[in-house]
């Protein structure tokens, strides 16, 4: 009788302690709501791309490709039984900014971060961050309202073949000690940092826009503009400016992303244009400042 007891006991603490399973949210559901489909990640995040194929930008006389700078995008994850926190970054033109935002805001999507990640760039873009809780295909119904206040794209394209990436990227690869992919003509890497990163109370991983971001957009003969933002924290700042000012990187915007992420974050973002080798090693000295997570 007194090993039922304890056992009951045991049981009942088990249970107490245990951690809620919440049912997904609808993912088909919410690309309908959306007008966009996405991917569902390995860390369980929905995560959906909207480049800004309907802009032609340029920057010191180069052309912007979509997957290179203006690639706005969201990311879903379960928060409560069919509930989600969404985050994003929307890339916007000037006279989209306070449309989209008073959209956003009638809905209960709060703006987190309003800024420039690009110097000189012609026309002008601007980047709003935001997030969101809730239902899940309400929060996507929010979304595409606000983004119809945009010309940004909300049909998901034909399937088209993938641009070829014109430089040597087992080199750049060694360079930074981690592998890239090639997305939309662009070679991109993000690295996560090393430590457990939150938004109020939830997790927020690299796929929700916490990892560092390189991207490598080749211009002929070896050459790259790289751009992109690492993600540091205060302490990190400063050492990571001075070593991308050192290997001739400019350093365009200091900011903010989140609100009440611990620990408190910092986004520094930069631009350049050369050989894409030589650019690498300096990407990788401003890299060996920051706690990340092991290759």
């Amino acid at each position: 009788m007194h090993a039922k007891i304890v056992a009951g006991l045991a049981f009942t603490a088990a249970l107490a302690f245990a951690q809620p399973v919440f049912a997904t949210p609808d993912w088909k559901a919410v690309a309908q709501a959306l007008g966009k489909s996405g991917t569902e990640l390995p860390d369980g995040v929905y995560r959906v791309g909207l480049p800004r194929t309907d802009l032609k930008v340029t920057l010191d006389e180069i052309e912007i490709k979509p997957a290179f700078a203006l690639g706005s995008w969201l990311a879903f994850q379960t928060a409560g039984d069919k509930d989600a926190m969404v985050m994003g970054d929307l890339v916007l033109t000037e006279d989209e900014i306070n449309p989209v935002m008073k959209s956003l805001a009638g809905s209960g999507i709060e703006i987190t971060g309003l800024h420039n990640h690009l110097l000189r760039a012609k026309p002008a873009t601007m980047y709003m961050h935001i997030e969101g809780h809730g239902d899940a295909v309400k929060l996507a119904d929010s979304l595409h309202a606000a983004l119809e206040f945009s010309k940004t794209p909300l049909k998901s394209a034909a399937g088209a073949s993938p641009a070829a990436v014109d430089l040597d990227t087992a080199a750049i690869d060694s360079i930074i000690g981690r592998n890239g992919k090639a997305s939309g003509g662009v070679y991109q890497f993000t690295i996560p940092r090393a430590e457990k990163i939150t938004e109020g109370d939830m997790p927020v991983p690299a796929s929700m826009g916490t990892g560092i971001a390189i991207n490598f957009e080749p211009l002929g003969g070896g050459r790259a503009a790289i751009t992109g933002d690492f993600v540091l924290t205060a302490d990190e700042v400063n050492p990571v400016i001075q070593q991308l000012r050192e290997h001739s990187i400019e350093v365009t915007a200091l900011h903010n992303h989140m609100l009440f992420d611990q620990p408190r974050l910092f986004f520094v973002h930069f631009w350049a244009h050369d050989d894409a080798k030589t650019l690498a090693r300096g990407l990788r000295s401003a890299l060996d400042k920051a706690n990340l997570q092991r290759s």
